[in-house]
């Protein structure tokens, strides 16, 4: 049978953001308590005093995660700006597609192509000048959406960023924090790429400098 601690620890541990805050001591109990009650009554299916909550709050310990010595050593930030994404159903054909389109574009300059796929659907990311080509060589594919202005924000990741806990939860907290939405994300061994609306961008950038800076 579940207590209210064990109710109280559930939730905290569903909501980083919540969890972080905890961990610095920035939250008054009290009026968490107040704000957390109608879950815990919901869980438990009875009423809950403020009071069991505030205790279940003490007893918790949320864990401190040490990564943001790693944040200093991100790389630099490119921007590329003018990018449209096109998602398709997945297909027989669409692997060929894909090589056709490649093999025309193969000689374009200052151009930007990035393709990722799941079991169910693809996702192509190329400069906006080649949305004619893409027409073309993809015009007897499903496309779901496509989406306009999109930009870049490419950061080279420290070597040992796989081993870094909660690297990403970080940048992505900051972001979130600033009501910044990310459209897309891409990202290799050593490179990290948001994909997102340009009215976003110049903040997201002054924002993930800052992260740079100011991390200790």
């Amino acid at each position: 049978m579940k207590t209210i601690t064990d109710c109280v620890h559930q939730i905290l541990r569903h909501q980083p953001f919540l969890e972080d805050a905890l961990s610095r001591d920035i939250i008054n109990f009290s009026s968490l308590a107040l704000d957390l009650k109608p879950q815990v009554e919901k869980i438990m299916r009875k009423p809950v005093k403020p009071g069991s909550i505030v205790m279940a709050l003490r007893r918790y310990h949320p864990r401190r995660i040490k990564h943001l010595n790693s944040l200093r050593s991100l790389g630099d930030i490119v921007v590329r700006s003018g990018i449209t994404e096109y998602t398709y159903l997945n297909s027989n054909t669409i692997l060929t597609c894909q090589s056709n389109f490649l093999n025309r574009v193969k000689n374009e300059t200052k151009t930007y192509f990035t393709y990722s796929s799941n079991f169910q659907e693809s996702n192509i990311l190329v400069t906006s000048s080649l949305k004619e080509i893409v027409a073309h060589y993809f015009e007897n594919e499903t496309c779901i959406s496509v989406a306009d202005n999109l930009s870049s924000m490419s950061i080279a990741l420290p070597e040992d960023n796989s081993k870094v806990i909660g690297l990403y939860f970080y940048i992505f907290r900051l972001l979130a924090y600033e009501g910044i939405p990310v459209f897309e994300v891409i990202s290799t061994s050593n490179y990290f790429t948001l994909f997102l609306e340009k009215e976003h961008v110049n903040k997201a950038f002054l924002l993930l400098n800052e992260i740079k800076e100011n991390t200790m």
